[in-house]
């Protein structure tokens, strides 16, 4: 009899540690302050503001992020037309936002490396986006100041009621800047030659091809902190991210049933 009570008292316990856990694991994270924000949002400050905006979201669908890069890298001698042909007859499971970086393995392989990153820009995006947005611009002012962003042939800097935007050169394709946080944010020693700071890699082109995975308008309206895919708010926050999804304007369908490979794979 002692031995059954005793059974039974332990499996209330383990019923009990799991309940606690699954409660600590939906727990909204704690908020971080303005210069941890800062830091978090430092390596992507710089990005145009079409692949800002899709590294936003795609960083609250965390858990899909190193399938996608392993993906992406697999099938990096695709592009254009190609690589969309291929991302749709792949039957790819991932969210829209996810999809949409696919053309950039360099951007899914730095946040696949680094998930404790991933997940926690993911949370503060999800429970702390005006305030993610504020850090940006920030961090965006500080470059500026310092004389490290500055407008050229790759992205065109533009500073419009208190808010500074990076946009594309050439509307359409995408140059994906490489620079060492610490220096970039921090104030150059007097004389000290600034150029070559930040570096580019080659151009990818993004056509309307890539429409489906919110490319024909991503973006930010910066005043109202608002993020904006095909002309319509994303609206994904902590309370409803289970069931969240954003209106595009050309919605992403895919066919029912397992992934497939339609096409010749590389490895490498």
């Amino acid at each position: 009899m002692f031995l059954l009570t005793k059974n039974k008292f332990a499996s209330v316990l383990v019923l009990l540690a799991l309940q606690t856990t699954i409660h600590v694991a939906s727990a909204q994270p704690g908020r971080l302050s303005p210069p941890q924000l800062d830091q978090l949002v430092s390596r992507i400050a710089l990005y145009p503001d079409p692949l800002l905006a899709q590294v936003l979201s795609a960083s609250t669908y965390w858990t899909q992020i190193p399938d996608a890069a392993t993906w992406a890298n697999q099938h990096s001698y695709l592009t254009g037309d190609a690589l969309a042909q291929a991302i749709q007859a792949d039957n790819l499971p991932w969210d829209p936002s996810v999809l949409a970086l696919l053309p950039f393995p360099s951007v899914l392989d730095m946040m696949a490396k680094d998930m404790a990153w991933t997940e926690q820009l993911g949370n503060a995006v999800l429970t702390q986006r005006a305030e993610v947005m504020d850090a940006v611009q920030r961090m965006r002012k500080r470059a500026m100041d310092y004389g490290y962003l500055q407008p050229n042939t790759y992205v065109n800097v533009v500073s419009d009621g208190g808010y500074i935007q990076i946009l594309p050169y050439v509307p359409g394709v995408i140059y994906v800047p490489e620079y060492d946080p610490v220096v970039l944010f921090s104030r150059p020693p007097h004389g000290l030659a600034i150029g070559g700071a930040i570096r580019f890699g080659r151009g990818i082109a993004i056509g309307a091809s890539f429409a489906p995975w919110g490319w024909a308008t991503a973006g930010f309206v910066w005043p109202s902190h608002a993020l904006v895919f095909d002309r319509a708010p994303w609206g994904r926050v902590w309370g409803n991210r289970e069931v969240y999804r954003h209106p595009y304007a050309h919605p992403w369908v895919r066919a029912a049933g397992p992934r497939v490979e339609r096409h010749e794979l590389r490895r490498r």
